[in-house]
């Protein structure tokens, strides 16, 4: 049986089924209407994947419980509408990819219990690996599975690609690790097989099921031939098709059905909660980045290494070695020489006690000392090494990603073969490229599992290119099968290699797994095309052809990597989401849809422009820098109006009336009702607009004082000292003009005064301009894309900084201090870019001038139990959050730092223009600190102090508060 036809019109650029009204089918299964997203933009930015396949749903349903999964079903099995799961949408195969329905069940799907001590954990699909992981670190475990994509692979996509990665091999994957699961049928049945009484449930509940199930369990195990090819395929890493082991491993019919859910991709249930056994973190690493003089040298190694305990052995090839050497900060012994048929390999080892690390050194370096090394190879314990190391691995797909021809696609996939055939399959790949020209492919994987990843560039237009990519792939196919190993080996079968499932397993064992399919999901409306397919063409069919898009975003692989340091990634887009919407609309232009063009216009500008915190944290998820918050900057640059630049311009040359007026209007609101006020704001947005008008919410603080009375009396030369009268000089202060325009928590002192305090106990002095009350970082202008005030404030503040500099030389090559993150990196931004200070102006946070000059020579006192911290985006990109900690540290018995801290989204006043995207962006941090219920909680920017306030209900003041306070 085939996947149902829909009547599509070929005159859009995302042809959709007009005769099905999708929101109808949808809106009652689930709790709220705006669970169901039919609009361009959302349909766009929910059909983006990592897999070179171009999808667009024509319905995108968030689901929020494993009940609203069920009804989701029911809909669409009566109306036969095909249905796709989709979580973190790294999959690489084509799986997460849909022209119908696709169902989001990462959103609402966080849940996780840790079990047993951590000997065993309970989660639910929408969670990353890295989630779960950083949960059970303290308790010293960690899940199996290890691909390379763990800060964006969700559960849900570990589990139905039956994921494995670096180092857990077949021993320690999915299939092998998972105890129970709760799956829900496309019946609509739920099971927990963890129940005692699961399989008589099963039972009852899907007959006809748990009766073909155990049909075709003795149809296997009687067919030798059907044993011996699973046995085979399953010795080694393996991910095309079901996991028809399970028909030898298991006997029961749910804990065999819950095994053939691994590595199904969506296609027979939705799996609402896995139960995992958890593997031991060991406590010591140690990395040898050996190069070996050819490709036969290294794989001669590969079955000592392997038998003498290495945890991971990365095979990569001369071609990675050439692309390795333009990445910054890869490890030295792989540069120096010009490549020519020489093969790396990362060989590492893991224990628990120093002892057995280094005997495993010793045996190690003696194996490799054996095998013909093109240069000696050492093993270090030093983590920036071996992030050094790691970072040549795991950078080589994005790098190269990065620099492909515009239009084209890069490719990774990947195989498996048994070890003792890795040097003849590596060749003849290498063989395969030549004769298809694919001249800039490299060959990269886990060689001790006899996995290998293969990357390349394509463009898929035309007859031509499309034939060469057919005849590859068909003589792939043959080149895997020949050597007896596996079309895949990690990333799953999806669509790539549907039409090959059958010639892997033979016609025997394929219509076992097409029984299986029909048994569970009769009128294949599940993930269809997926897995099996009678469509012997359907891996050509839709492949990307991405079109150009404005040269900040253009290298945008759509991997995912950035979604999980994104403020807005559970209210609207994620910086994947928005930059695949700027190409839906490139590719509705080029393809004269206007149409398309104008609904993604229309509906844009809330999800994919106004709620951006533009914090550029996606920058340092991204494998190629990609800022998309510098480009939505780029954005509102371009929509701003000829009016609103002479505004801001002129706010720009008035600041200090500017601030002091915002101060004494919050001073003033906080005396009258907050209802009053909150509707007077709320009546100018609705009049003028919601992203102009801030709206006033009773948990703003009053106004703040002026920088300019801060100090100790005028200088003699343009401006006055800060701290100790008689003290050292130790630079100049830019205090932040956010601290005059909000006021301290109540009861609080504000970080100007507790850092003036800490400099005069420190015995340390700092000048401050008198023009400082009309100075700022620039970040109002910046993140609002008010290019010609940004420009007038940058001038100003590079000549206040000119002139102390010339009245006062000997603050030359001294620091430039600012007090609040953001506007720390707003001043850097600033005066970097101005060649007539920047050779003088070295700017620095005041936690960290605080944590490197002063904090050792105070007498402080462990004046709290515990304090709550919450870093910033500012913080995280400047690298200052160690010294945030060890500030905290010296003042409090117990830090902590909440696990799901991320950037809170306030970015400035974007937090009152849209209190939803802090109350977003917060959520989970703040069950988080309330649930640790501290003595005290801080942070390092008053903007974010007041998010955090607002989120948890909990005073936030700036860490320099906390530690004045102590050493009073």
């Amino acid at each position: 049986m085939t996947a149902p036809t829909h009547t599509t019109s070929h005159t859009s650029a995302f042809p959709v089924d007009g005769s099905i009204d999708y929101r109808g089918c949808f809106e009652h299964a689930v709790g709220d209407a705006h669970q169901v997203k039919t609009d361009l933009v959302y349909r766009a930015a929910y059909g983006s994947n990592t897999s070179h396949y171009d999808y667009t749903p024509a319905a995108v349903v968030e689901a929020t419980s494993a009940e609203e999964v069920g009804r989701i079903f029911a809909a669409a099995r009566e109306r036969g509408i095909p249905v796709t799961l989709r979580s973190g949408g790294s999959s690489l195969s084509g799986q997460a990819a849909s022209d119908s329905v696709m169902v989001d069940v990462r959103k609402h799907f966080r849940g996780m219990d840790i079990l047993d001590g951590g000997k065993r954990v309970r989660v639910q699909p929408g969670l990353t690996i890295d989630d779960v992981n950083l949960r059970l670190a303290p308790y010293g475990y960690k899940l199996g599975p290890d691909p390379a994509s763990t800060s964006v692979a969700t559960i849900g996509g570990v589990i139905a690609n039956n994921s494995s990665g670096m180092a857990c091999g077949t021993e320690f994957n999915s299939y092998k690790t998972i105890e129970s699961m709760t799956f829900v049928l496309p019946s609509g049945t739920t099971i927990n097989s963890a129940d005692p009484d699961a399989d008589r449930r099963f039972a009852e509940a899907e007959p006809e099921l748990v009766d073909t199930l155990q049909r075709l369990t003795r149809r296997v195990r009687s067919n030798p031939e059907s044993v011996a090819i699973i046995e085979r395929h399953f010795a080694i890493k393996n991910s095309i098709g079901y996991t028809l082991n399970s028909f030898l491993d298991y006997d029961s019919p749910v804990e065999q059905f819950i095994h053939l859910l691994v590595g199904s991709e969506g296609t027979l249930a939705f799996i609402a909660e896995a139960t995992f056994h958890t593997i031991p973190l060991r406590r010591f690493a140690t990395t040898a980045m050996a190069v070996f003089s050819n490709l036969t040298s290294a794989t001669d190694a590969l079955p000592a290494l392997k038998e003498s305990g290495a945890a991971t052995l990365e095979l990569l090839d001369d071609k990675s070695i050439i692309e390795g050497q333009k990445i910054p900060g890869t490890p030295q012994e792989i540069h120096g020489f010009d490549p020519q048929g020489q093969t790396a390999m990362i060989v590492e080892y893991h224990t628990d006690t120093l002892e057995e690390l280094r005997e495993l050194e010793r045996i190690g370096g003696r194996i490799m000392a054996e095998h013909n090394l093109f240069t000696p190879a050492e093993f270090f314990t030093d983590e920036a090494r071996r992030a050094g190391a790691w970072k040549f691995r795991k950078s080589l797909y994005p790098i190269m990603a990065e620099s492909r021809p515009t239009g084209t696609m890069a490719l990774i996939e990947d195989i498996a073969v048994p070890v003792a055939r890795l040097t003849d399959a590596v060749n003849s790949m290498g063989e395969l490229f030549a004769k298809y020209s694919y001249r800039d492919a490299l060959i990269l994987g886990h060689a001790g599992d006899g996995n290998l990843h293969f990357t390349m560039t394509d463009d898929f237009y035309g007859d031509a290119n499309l034939k060469r990519y057919q005849e590859f792939t068909d003589d792939l196919v043959d080149l895997v099968l020949g050597f007896e190993g596996n079309l895949k080996a990690e990333h799953g079968t999806g669509r790539v290699m549907a039409p090959f499932v059958r010639r892997q397993y033979g016609d025997e064992l394929y219509e076992v797994a097409r029984e299986l399919k029909f048994a569970v999901d009769p009128q294949n409306w599940m993930n269809p095309d997926v897995i099996i397919t009678d469509d012997p063409e359907i891996h050509l069919k839709n492949l990307k052809h991405p079109e150009e898009v404005e040269d900040e975003i253009n290298n945008c692989v759509e991997c995912g990597f950035c979604e999980a340091v994104c403020p807005s990634r559970d209210l609207t887009l994620t910086p994947r989401q928005r930059i695949v919407v700027r190409r839906a609309r490139a590719k509705a232009e080029a393809l004269g849809d206007t149409a398309a063009v104008k609904e993604i216009d229309d509906n844009h500008l809330y999800p994919g422009v106004q709620t951006c915190a533009v914090d550029s944290m996606c920058a340092t998820a991204c494998p190629v820098n990609i800022d998309t918050g510098k480009f939505i900057k780029s954005l509102r640059r371009t929509d701003a109006s000829p009016a609103e630049q002479k505004v801001w311009n002129a706010a720009a040359k008035a600041w200090a009336p500017a601030t002091k007026g915002a101060a004494a209007a919050l001073t003033a609101a906080s005396a009258l009702p907050p209802a009053l006020v909150q509707g007077v704001t709320g009546i100018g947005r609705v009049v003028v607009d919601p992203d102009t008008i801030p709206l006033y919410t009773k948990d703003l603080p009053r106004g703040g004082t002026a920088r300019g009375g801060t100090g100790r009396g005028r200088g003699e030369r343009g401006g006055q000292f800060v701290g100790a009268a008689d003290g050292t000089l130790a630079g100049m202060y830019l205090p932040a003009c956010v601290n005059t325009m909000f006021g301290p928590v109540r009861g609080g002192d504000g970080a100007p005064r507790a850092f003036q305090e800490l400099l005069a106990k420190a015995g340390l002095k700092l000048f401050v301009s008198d023009n400082i009350d009309s100075l700022c970082c620039g970040t109002p202008w910046s993140s609002k894309g008010m290019a010609d005030g940004h420009a007038t404030m940058s001038g100003k503040v590079a000549a206040s900084v000119r002139q102390a500099l010339e009245s006062h030389p000997e603050l030359r090559g001294l620091p430039i201090i600012s007090d609040a993150s953001s506007c720390t990196d707003g001043f850097a931004d600033m005066l970097t870019g101005d060649d007539s200070v920047s050779g003088d102006a070295t700017v620095m946070d005041a936690v960290r001038f605080v944590a490197e000059e002063i904090v050792d020579k105070l007498d402080v006192a462990k004046a709290y139990d515990s304090v709550t911290l919450h870093p910033t985006c500012s913080s995280t990109q400047m690298g200052i959050n160690g010294h945030l900690t060890a500030l905290a540290e010296a003042c409090a018995h117990e830090v902590h730092v909440p696990l799901d801290w991320h950037c809170c989204g306030f970015a400035g006043d974007r937090g009152m223009l849209h209190p939803e995207l802090t109350a977003s962006s917060t959520k989970e941090e703040a069950a988080e600190a309330q649930a640790l219920d501290a003595d005290a909680h801080a942070s390092c920017n008053r903007t974010c102090e007041i998010g955090l306030t607002r989120a948890t209900g909990k005073p936030y003041r700036h860490v320099l508060e906390l530690l004045a306070a102590a050493a009073r």
